[in-house]
Order: C-alpha cells, then structure tokens, then sequence
C-alpha cells in the first residue's frame, strides 16, 4: 500500500512548488500565483483573526466574510505576481540577460534635463 510522505525543512524559509504545465513561461507564472497567493491569504487570516479577538465574538455571517476576503486577497495578489513574473520572464527571453540595467543612451538625456547650474 503507497504511503504518502510530507516532510519539512524549518532550517530555511524557502519553499518550492513544483508546477509542470510543459511550458517554463506558465510554470514560473504558476508559481508565483500560488506562492505570493498563499501570503496573501494567510495575511489576510492573521487580520481577521486579529479582529475576532478584538471584538471577542465571531457568527457564521463574519466567518464566511472572513473566508471570501482571504480568496479574494489571495486571487488578487496572485494574479499580480503572476503577472509580474510572466513579465519579467518575457522580458528576460527578449533581452537574453536577467539583469535590468538601463543602457546609457536611455539616461543621458534625463540627467541633462535634471543637471542643476
């Protein structure tokens, strides 16, 4: 019979989700959904806990709100990341480079219209 294992690290703080949609643009877009997502959310309990606490009382009605805010919070900030992720990763694939130095020709003209004299 097949045992499933889960095991943990608490040396380190980085956690991997491994995500394979056959593409690496969807697989890093993917992942940085679900990861900034899962922040989102968990912050979003740690509020809400924190005003049910405050309050002292909780009621069906306030636990669902609670709960459809953490899913909206989640969704919103994951889609962000992951559009920031697939951004950059396109941005990275067109210049072939994962730095993001502007070339001189782009600063030169700024830095004379802000010269002091």
């Amino acid at each position: 019979m097949p045992r499933r294992i889960f095991a943990g690290s608490l040396s380190t703080p980085k956690v991997d989700v491994i995500v394979d949609m056959g593409n690496p643009f969807l697989n890093l877009t993917v992942d940085g959904f679900l990861k900034i997502g899962t922040v989102a959310a968990a912050k979003t309990a740690a509020e809400e806990t924190y005003s049910v606490i405050k309050s002292g009382h909780i009621s069906h009605h306030k636990f669902e709100h609670s709960l459809k805010k953490m899913c909206k919070e989640g969704a919103y900030w994951g889609t962000i990341a992951g559009l920031y992720v697939g951004m950059e990763y396109g941005a990275e694939r067109i210049r072939g480079t994962r730095d993001w130095v502007f070339p001189e020709y782009f600063f030169i003209p700024w830095l004379n219209l802000f010269q002091m004299k």
